[in-house]
């Protein structure tokens, strides 16, 4: 995911060779997480702007989640993974679209780890689109003006009902949110790490979870810790160079 160009550049390979190996670091770390017990875990797969990207690559990419769903739709089961998407579906090719549904139906009866791909996902996009659809609800009748507040707000996101990340991992040593759950972030810990995901192993997911674990989480106010979600932001918007 972040730095899959790269790491294929520093091996003097094409850049999908840099998205297959992430996407095998992907797997494992599903798996690992879901032994973890953690309850939810989302990966920023393909953002809004990663439309921008040479359509070769946009391709394969697409190929590459559509090919892992019909792979591991039943080791999710195996596994009481529990999967769904947010993002605009719209723009996705059609026979993704049906992968995607086929696989979110097929795990839904699942109770373990949530597992969340953010695919075509901008936040910006989500806050838009959740904006316009609470003035819908206002315009409508359903909804009073002295209803709104945030916990409203946030049943119109489409993240809902997933809960707000406790920590979010990004990695490639960048420092930025890149347009990923910029709403539900507000309190969010967040771990920054210098390996570029191909490289990123279940001892680099230890290191943040330790040192999560170490932290005080006041909220404003008291301190409390949290640890029944995660959030691994690949920060997919890097732009693309050949």
């Amino acid at each position: 995911m972040d730095g899959n160009g790269r790491w294929a550049s520093l091996k003097r390979k094409p850049r999908v060779y840099g998205h297959v190996k992430g996407t095998k670091v992907a797997k494992q770390i599903i798996t690992d997480c879901s032994r973890l017990g953690i309850k939810h875990l989302t990966l920023y797969a393909f953002s809004t702007e990663n439309w921008f990207r040479p359509q070769a690559e946009v391709s394969f990419l697409m190929n590459i989640l559509r090919r892992y769903l019909k792979r591991e739709t039943s080791n999710l089961i195996k596994e009481n993974i529990k999967f769904s998407i947010i993002g605009d579906m719209n723009r996705l090719p059609k026979d993704v679209v049906e992968t995607v549904k086929e696989s979110m139906l097929a795990t839904s009866h699942c109770t373990g780890l949530h597992l969340v791909f953010a695919i075509s996902y901008g936040s910006q996009q989500e806050i838009t689109q959740a904006a316009k659809n609470l003035g819908k609800a206002l315009l409508d009748g359903n909804l009073k003006l002295d209803e709104v507040t945030p916990e409203v707000f946030n049943r119109f996101l489409s993240s809902y009902p997933t809960p707000a990340p406790d920590l979010i991992i990004r990695t490639s040593g960048e420092k930025r949110l890149s347009n990923f759950l910029l709403w539900q972030a507000a309190y969010s810990e967040f771990y920054f790490t210098d390996k570029l995901w191909p490289d990123f192993t279940k001892d680099d997911l230890m290191q943040a979870l330790d040192s999560f674990s170490l932290r005080k989480r006041r909220f404003g106010g008291v301190s409390e810790n949290l640890e029944n979600s995660l959030e691994l932001n690949s920060g997919s918007n890097e732009v693309a160079t050949h």
